[in-house]
């Protein structure tokens, strides 16, 4: 038996989240099924998150054991002939047996992208949020910062959470305008529009916690809340105090954290 980890990234527009589920496709269940060909058994992969329907991913990890003696070169070039062209596993390697993707992470990242234009790019459409109409950009950066430190976010979290603790510490968090590098249409310049960029690296993250940051920051670019709100509604623990909750299509799952690695074997303390 080998225990394997994964870096995966996909294109979430289709299926619905990382998570298995009883009606449509996961990623998850995707990846399963490939491992079972391969393996000549069913397969459980565990993921280091859990992202929603919709949601996309550069860097999601996961783990899995095979009985089957092969290598990690095998593994990936097996699982991405099975899988669909939205999924790709990025990386394989073998790792220790005692590995736990969730609990042994550091950090993770995520990136939010926003259109702001009354047109969107047709090769933009379906990874950002598109918002018309002038947003405050100095004001959102203000209050992107005050995310950062050790708060409880309970009122930034879905409704119906069911978590043991819901403070978190946030690393940085920041927002700016995109260069021409982070646009897919780089060179094709569309009057009167801006591509924004927020950045957020924490130990952790609640269900929707990410979205909902945004759909506040998009409240105080809007000129609907200053930016001293974001402390009130911190404070507040209230969800319905918060912005609304951002789309799923301009999330991204940038990268997991883990420290230090030692062979090639991901280093598992807590």
């Amino acid at each position: 038996m080998a225990t394997f980890r994964i870096t995966v990234a996909y294109d979430g527009t289709d299926f619905v989240g990382w998570q298995r589920q009883a009606v449509g496709t996961s990623i998850q269940g995707l990846i399963e099924d490939a491992l079972g060909a391969l393996d000549g058994r069913k397969v459980t992969v565990t993921g280091a998150g859990r992202t929603d329907a919709g949601v996309h991913a550069l860097g999601q990890v996961a783990s899995f054991t095979l009985a089957r003696p092969v290598d990690a070169a095998t593994v990936k070039r097996a699982v991405n002939a099975r899988l669909p062209s939205e999924v790709r596993v990025l990386t394989a390697v073998e790792a220790a047996p005692t590995l736990h993707v969730r609990f042994a992470a550091r950090t993770k990242t995520y990136r939010y992208r926003i259109w702001n234009g009354e047109v969107v790019s047709p090769f933009e459409r379906r990874y950002v949020w598109q918002l018309a109409g002038t947003l405050d950009i100095d004001a959102m950066r203000r209050a992107a910062r005050l995310f950062e430190g050790t708060h409880d976010f309970a009122a930034f979290q879905a409704a119906g959470g069911a978590v043991r603790s819901t403070e978190r510490t946030i690393l940085s968090s920041e927002l700016r305008i995109a260069d021409c590098g982070m646009r897919i249409d780089c060179g094709w310049p569309i009057p009167q529009s801006a591509l924004l960029v927020f950045e957020i690296v924490g130990d952790g993250f609640l269900r929707h916690m990410v979205r909902a940051i945004v759909g506040s920051l998009v409240e105080v670019g809007r000129g609907r809340q200053p930016v001293e709100w974001v402390g009130e509604v911190l404070a507040s623990r209230d969800r319905m105090q918060a912005g609304p909750t951002a789309p799923a299509s301009g999330l991204f799952l940038m990268s997991i954290d883990y420290g230090s690695e030692r062979g090639g074997a991901l280093a598992d303390e807590p």
